[in-house]
């Protein structure tokens, strides 16, 4: 299972290094809307188990909403689309993440289906726009979720007693969720002493706004990519299976390696917009 995931890891990197460093961003962009069409049929399957022709339907209509907003070529109605996801990570996800594996998935079957429209577009239009800011102002943000993941699961494994969800993820702790975030702080502020300050979220924020509310943004970023997290997890368990699928051999799939981006670059990007 390592080899395997080692050799996907590469496979990957060896795609995406290219993309990210010598081909113009429309490249970029192509590669985010492959990730976030395979994210439409993995979402689709786990709402839908077995309709594997309404997966490929639901990915399209997911294309579809992405051309028909660039189409429109009115920043507006992009604002729009990423403003209801954030308001519904925001009101909604964590009322939905407390009900734990008390729901039917067979009833929230539309909803989760007309919610993935919403924030799997949201997050190919939030990563474009954060592009266009700048290559390092992306990829700091992006970074972002990394760190407290990695920070999250070392911290959790070293000094985890007590369960973050415990029906939702139960490898999970409090311990290691804050641990993640004391170490997303470190990072936020070696981007702001080390990179120019404004070529990332938090250098930016620092100087317009000051440390305090840039580390309050670090803790909302952090806060939702756990979220994320925890959001995947119950729509795996409510569906389940153990992967969203197994289009990454080792890894999963898509959805599994980008569930704590999903909320998390559409607040960034309305945040970067303050600025």
């Amino acid at each position: 299972m390592l080899k395997t995931r080692i050799i996907t890891a590469i496979v990957l990197l060896a795609v995406l290094l290219p993309i990210l460093f010598l081909l113009p961003p429309i490249y970029l962009s192509g590669f985010f809307l492959l990730a976030v069409l395979a994210g439409a049929w993995e979402w689709s399957r786990l709402i839908a188990p077995g309709a594997n022709k309404s997966a490929v339907v639901y990915a399209i209509l997911c294309l579809a909403i992405i051309f028909a907003l660039l189409g429109l070529s009115d920043p507006v109605w992009q604002f729009a689309l990423l403003s209801m996801s954030v308001m519904f990570w925001i009101f909604n996800a964590p009322f939905i993440l407390a009900r734990g594996m008390n729901m039917s998935l067979a009833k929230w079957r539309y909803f989760y289906g007309i919610l993935g429209l919403i924030v799997l577009p949201a997050t190919w239009f939030a990563l474009i726009f954060l592009r266009e800011i700048g290559l390092i102002f992306m990829l700091t943000t992006m970074a972002l979720v990394w760190v407290a993941d990695i920070g999250a699961y070392f911290v959790g494994k070293a000094f985890g007693k007590h369960r973050l969800a415990a029906q939702i993820s139960p490898g999970k702790s409090i311990e290691g969720a804050l641990g993640g975030l004391v170490i997303c702080y470190a990072y936020a502020l070696l981007c702001v002493f080390y990179l120019p300050l404004e070529s990332t979220l938090f250098g930016a924020w620092a100087i317009r706004f000051g440390w305090l509310p840039m580390l309050l943004m670090v803790t909302v970023l952090t806060a939702f990519s756990i979220f994320g997290d925890l959001f995947e997890s119950q729509l795996k368990r409510l569906a389940g299976v153990k992967d969203s699928s197994y289009l990454l051999p080792g890894h999963g799939g898509v959805l599994d390696r980008v569930d704590a981006l999903i909320p998390v670059m559409p607040i960034a990007a309305l945040l970067a917009g303050f600025i």
